[in-house]
């Protein structure tokens, strides 16, 4: 297991002060903006658009976000008592991560790039829980675009000399194994075994704890602490914070704010080249992961509705997109982490099956509609009221023909 530390006030300059040298992006990854395709500038400067001008219907769109609104989570807004609400029934459950108490029922819709309506607070920076996820994978293809992944299709252990992934099951797991949470990875992480993640509420942890583990691959598990092996894996790999790698490469060329915020836990503080770093969380399970607001969610939910491309850059390759939303051979409706495909329309009946959302608990759901170029974020609505939401969202869409050019 890696070694742990605590980190001091002295360390935590040192990280602040670190330079962030650019990796550049592969030749053949550039290309030209296509005439007429809009991006918001840096932080505010973000055009609007009226729902006329959008093509939308501004009397169904008020009607879907009132929806939004009527459909709020039920649970405390106080996440730390959601928390042993929703896993105190878990063996080792104890928070080892921040929490913070979230704010109204927020979101935001953005139609060919341009905002056409918010509502809640959407500047203010909550908790995404699991969306968290798909910042995480996006920093393992920013190492895949740049060579310092060779294949997804590689053994993590030849990446990872530490121990984690040497067991007689561990050394076949590949990152694409991480990516799809088809692992079965098994071991202990910041005190969490992985057994103790979700375990079955009709079988005995003991009997699920000591079951017989299938070949990676084989099986798919919503499990967080494999989730933050591949974290772990991915900060051994930059060899530097995985949230410098986030902010240099694709938070700060989009223009998102800084008010976002990507934490680890108490104890997941690690030694990399004489440095205390802390290796991030891939959610909130046990508090901890991406804080941030809707706005820089929508920025991030453009970016990969417009598959990797910002203005004239490439930020992540087409080639990670495709792979990302490419189904799970055991999990259909499941790509890259936490990329929820619309495979069959199982997961959004009212939807395209092209559509696809990055889905954290709260709910917290950010989506993406190529047919509409369209992008919704919303916050704080309950699990099943989401396909409603989409439903009178896209209800409000006119057809090409009655929306002119738009």
């Amino acid at each position: 297991m890696p070694t742990t530390f605590r980190p001091t006030y002295a360390a935590a300059l040192v990280l602040a002060s670190l330079g962030t040298a650019l990796w550049p992006i592969p030749s053949a990854a550039q290309s030209r903006q296509r005439p007429g395709v809009y991006y918001p500038g840096p932080h505010g400067q973000w055009e609007r658009r009226s729902p006329a001008a959008a093509g939308m219907d501004a009397a169904l769109l008020d009607s879907a976000i009132a929806f939004a609104k009527a459909s709020e989570s039920p649970e405390p807004r106080d996440l730390d008592q959601t928390h042993f609400l929703n896993w105190g029934r878990e063996p080792h459950n104890e928070p080892i991560g921040p929490f913070k108490p979230r704010g109204d029922p927020t979101g935001i819709i953005v139609r060919n790039g341009y905002i056409v309506t918010e509502w809640g607070d959407p500047a203010r920076v909550d908790m995404t829980f699991s969306v968290t996820k798909s910042f995480l994978s996006t920093t393992v293809g920013l190492a895949y675009d740049r060579g310092l992944i060779r294949d997804v299709n590689d053994t993590v252990r030849g990446y990872v000399p530490t121990g984690e992934f040497d067991s007689e099951h561990n050394r076949d797991i590949t990152w694409d194994h991480l990516l799809r949470q088809i692992s079965d990875w098994e071991g202990t992480l910041w005190g969490k075994p992985d057994w103790a993640d979700r375990p079955p509420a009709n079988q005995p942890v003991e009997e699920y704890a000591a079951r017989k583990r299938g070949p990676p691959g084989t099986s798919y598990k919503y499990n967080d602490v494999r989730v933050n092996a591949l974290a772990y894996a991915a900060l051994q790999v930059w060899r530097r914070p995985l949230p410098q790698v986030l902010r240099e490469h694709v938070m700060d060329p989009i223009g998102a704010s800084n008010t976002w915020r990507w934490y680890g836990y108490d104890n997941s503080w690690v030694a990399l080249d004489g440095l205390q770093i802390q290796s991030v969380s891939g959610g909130g399970h046990w508090g901890g992961g991406m804080f941030i607001s809707a706005r820089d969610q929508a920025r991030f939910g453009l970016l990969t509705l417009r598959r990797g491309k910002w203005k004239d850059r490439q930020i992540l390759s087409e080639k990670w997109v495709s792979m990302a939303l490419t189904p799970t051979q055991v999990q259909r409706d499941y790509g890259f982490m936490n990329w929820f495909l619309n495979t069959d329309r199982r997961r959004l009946p009212s939807a395209p099956e092209n559509s696809f959302c990055h889905v954290g608990a709260g709910a917290n759901v950010v989506c993406a509609f190529p047919d509409h170029d369209l992008v919704i974020v919303a916050r704080w609505i309950r699990g099943n009221a989401v396909d409603g939401f989409v439903q009178r969202v896209l209800a409000s869409v006119k057809p090409r023909s009655a929306a002119g050019s738009q």
